[in-house]
């Protein structure tokens, strides 16, 4: 007769010290010892599953256990629970579908710094009966690129209350101009930059005592002329595009700039195409009364 009282006051004084190696050992001794009978007496007694008991004993006869001690390991390689990501394929899809309309700024999908927390995140999914919690979506987050960044002062003025609304309307535009292939551009007037002898950021190699001596003051009327850049994202390719302007940033130099990057890049890369949808800001050569 077997004692499954004195095998559970056993394993209640030698569980606090061992690893989950060390109870699976333990419980495969155990039972070894016992005989016939012994794994169910021990599942019994300890509430060790008889999977994980006869794991042990395979491991004590080929002696897999030897080696994971020598190796500091619990288990084999491979073991353990799944990460969720693998278990549910479904969830990444899932999460990008919630952040996708809800993003801002990356190049390769039109708008791409997340605005949503991760327990906000989190609680979406589990009302789309994701078993997730808001540790595991940053941890998917960060896998897939993003970071926690600290908000810096840009922006001027109240936002337009139909702010969101506008964003999730132009993530629909890009994404029907993908399956349809039209190519997508965003375009934007860059930091305009005096043309002359004027003081710029950075270093360059020259004779030891000679450095390049230029202007003590910035003012226009000291410069050769005014460069505007107008810079073309292709955002299908990730490939930029930029003309530099002399003279002032206008809707006629918008439209010039966007015409050269066509004649140049886009009609060798988009032969096919009879549309092109285009993204810019409200503001200078791209203003909607322009």
């Amino acid at each position: 007769m077997i004692d499954e009282v004195e095998i559970a006051e056993k394993f209640e004084a030698l569980a606090p010290f061992l690893d989950e190696a060390g109870r699976r050992m333990w419980a495969a001794t155990e039972a070894r010892s016992l005989g016939r009978g012994g794994v169910t007496a021990v599942h019994r007694a300890t509430g060790v599953a008889r999977s994980t008991i006869h794991r042990g004993m395979s491991d004590l006869e080929s002696g897999e256990a030897a080696g994971l001690s020598e190796r500091g390991r619990t288990r084999r390689r491979g073991g353990g629970r799944k990460s969720l990501e693998v278990e549910c394929p479904e969830l990444a899809a899932a999460l990008d579908r919630l952040i996708e309309p809800q993003t801002r700024g990356d190049p390769k999908t039109p708008l791409r710094w997340t605005s949503k927390s991760t327990e906000k995140l989190a609680n979406e999914l589990q009302r789309q009966g994701f078993s997730v919690s808001a540790d595991t979506v940053g941890r998917m987050l960060r896998s897939a690129g993003y970071s926690l960044q600290a908000n810096r002062k840009r922006l001027e003025g109240a936002s337009h209350p139909d702010r969101d609304g506008q964003f999730e309307k132009i993530a629909k535009l890009v994404m029907a101009a993908r399956r349809q292939r039209t190519p997508i551009i965003s375009v934007d007037t860059k930091k305009k930059e005096l043309v002359g002898r004027f003081k710029n950021v950075g270093r360059e190699w020259r004779p030891k005592g000679d450095p390049e001596v230029v202007n003590v003051h910035d003012f226009p009327s000291m410069a050769d002329g005014k460069a505007v850049p107008y810079g073309i994202y292709d955002v299908g390719r990730n490939e930029g595009f930029v003309s530099v302007g002399v003279t002032k940033d206008t809707a006629e130099f918008a439209v010039e700039a966007i015409r050269q990057w066509w004649r140049r890049l886009g009609r060798r890369r988009y032969p096919n195409a009879n549309r092109l949808l285009i993204t810019a800001d409200c503001g200078g050569s791209n203003v909607t009364r322009s």
